[in-house]
């Protein structure tokens, strides 16, 4: 059966709705002898920062059940090594490439957008669950004033379009979506990693350096459904779903939400041909069924 799995995301055309979630797949270069990036509809690379950033102290990974949690700390060598070193080889792939941009203020985030003026890339994604360090350490994503803030101050210093990746750690993610369509966002991605903690009960102490961390993988699933099926009926901008996705059904639960593209995140530490998987499992999912092209059953719920 001839199937249709493009997306357009902004006026950018992917060949299919399967990405990488920022932070789990490096800069896909860590990926290429498991997987043919070329199948893939974008590789959205690690966190970027203007200057680098060392992050957080060890240890910084624990495995939970269902999951993990991080507290990696955003840690890269910043926007000039990472457009010298990594660029290139992904430019040399048949995907698309969204860079993840990351920082501490507003000055900071503008500064690294500006790092980009002039290279080619397709995308951009804005991470903004960093903490905000004017603020008192607050994520910028966790208060909507914010959110519109920084949005619209980098949506002005970029010409590709700018996705811009929410928090799951709010009270009302709908508003958060809304006012970072209004900030001037073309598209959200969503969720985030939920804030977590694992405590080892034999040392009395917690499993992370930093005490608390973000979890991912299958736990946090029902929740990224509920909150993209939120985010979805809020906005008019395409939405990218994201949060424990490991098997094609999982991906097709996404676009029954509403999601027009989906990332693949922890499921790539447990599997590193998770992605590929994935978009075959989709493609299987629509033989079954008869589905001709994605579109038939995205926000079917």
């Amino acid at each position: 059966m001839n199937k249709n799995l493009k997306v357009n995301i902004a006026g950018v055309e992917l060949k299919n709705p399967v990405l990488t979630a920022s932070g789990t797949f490096g800069s896909g270069r860590e990926y290429g002898e498991f997987v043919d990036l070329n199948k893939l509809g974008g590789v959205i690379v690690k966190g970027v920062s203007h200057t680098p950033w060392k992050g957080n102290a060890t240890p910084r990974i624990a495995e939970t059940h269902g999951g993990m949690l991080n507290s990696i700390g955003l840690q890269n060598p910043g926007a000039r090594a990472f457009i010298q070193d990594d660029l290139p080889f992904l430019k040399r792939l048949d995907t698309k490439v969204i860079v993840n941009l990351c920082g501490h203020t507003i000055e900071q985030y503008v500064q690294v957008a500006q790092d980009f003026d002039g290279v080619d890339v397709d995308m951009f994604e804005l991470n903004i669950s960093c903490p905000n360090i004017s603020e008192g350490g607050m994520a910028f994503g966790t208060d909507v004033k914010m959110v519109e803030a920084v949005v619209s101050s980098v949506k002005e210093c970029v010409k590709a379009p700018l996705i811009v990746k929410l928090s799951p750690n709010v009270t009302d993610i709908a508003a958060i979506a809304v006012a970072a369509q209004r900030g001037g966002a073309d598209a959200v991605s969503l969720i985030n990693t939920v804030m977590g903690m694992k405590i080892d009960i034999h040392r009395r102490k917690p499993v992370l350096a930093n005490k608390i961390g973000g979890l991912s993988g299958p736990a946090i699933k029902p929740v990224a459904v509920r909150m993209v099926w939120q985010v979805a009926k809020s906005v008019s901008i395409p939405v990218i779903g994201m949060g424990g996705i490991s098997t094609g059904e999982d991906a097709i639960e996404f676009i029954m939400a509403g999601a027009a593209a989906i990332a693949v995140g922890t499921a790539n530490f447990v599997n590193p041909t998770a992605t590929v998987d994935i978009l075959s499992g989709i493609e299987s999912f629509m033989d079954r069924h008869g589905v001709k092209d994605l579109g038939e059953i995205r926000g079917i719920v």
